[in-house]
């Protein structure tokens, strides 16, 4: 009987042991394990989303925000505006010209337009304001908070639409060739009343036209 107790007990020891060398070991190389495996695949994974992120809602050519991240925004401007009870606004530039340079110089040239404009764009937005593109030759330009007045808000909007127009009619160097666009703007205020942001679109798409009818390189506001 003792003899075979004495059997079980050692056997019971081998378990004990092999036991506590495992969790040893496990104890020993989980760190090692952490830092050498999954620290990297959590860093590698949380990188290859942000990158995802960043190219679903960035223009690829301008490196601007493209229309589904200026939508995003453009909810947020507006429901600020009209809960805090001021005025933004939505300015839709169209670039006058751009297809002769298409026509004439090749898409790379066009390209190199659109890149040049989405530069001088970027150069002068404040920190209230979004610039993006839409598509084609189409940009957007988002600004949160104009005036509590209505009249002062256009009269502010309209100062900072003539700085673009301005700002866009410069020549672009191409190549040692001068290529020259302007741009058209149609402007929605908003502010005064709760609206989705497909009309707030529809409605500075409205007031672009006019400005091109009325000869282009010019301002328009929407008055509804």
């Amino acid at each position: 009987m003792m003899a075979f107790g004495a059997a079980g007990f050692d056997d019971r020891s081998i378990y004990v042991q092999a036991g506590a060398d495992i969790i040893l070991l496990a104890a020993i190389s989980t760190p090692f394990i952490f830092a050498l495996v999954i620290n990297p695949f959590v860093r590698d994974r949380d990188k290859a989303l942000k990158q995802l992120r960043y190219l679903a809602q960035t223009d690829p050519l301008t490196k601007l925000p493209n229309r589904r991240s200026i939508f995003i925004e453009m909810e947020k401007f507006i429901a600020g505006a009209t809960r805090h009870r001021y005025f933004g606004a939505a300015l839709l530039l169209d670039l006058d010209g751009f297809k002769e340079i298409n026509d004439q110089h090749g898409h790379d040239a066009g390209d190199h337009v659109l890149v040049e404009v989405a530069n001088r764009l970027r150069s002068r937005v404040r920190l209230d304001e979004v610039v993006g593109r839409l598509g084609g030759d189409e940009f957007i330009l988002l600004i949160s908070n104009l005036d509590i007045d209505q009249q002062q808000a256009s009269d502010k909007v309209l100062m900072v639409a003539n700085q673009l127009i301005g700002l866009l009619s410069e020549p672009v160097n191409y190549h040692n060739k001068q290529l020259k666009v302007g741009v058209s703007i149609g402007v929605r205020i908003f502010g005064s009343e709760d609206v989705r942001t497909g009309d707030v679109m529809k409605d500075a798409d409205t007031a672009m036209y006019n400005a091109k009818k009325s000869g282009k390189g010019r301002c328009v506001i929407f008055d509804g």
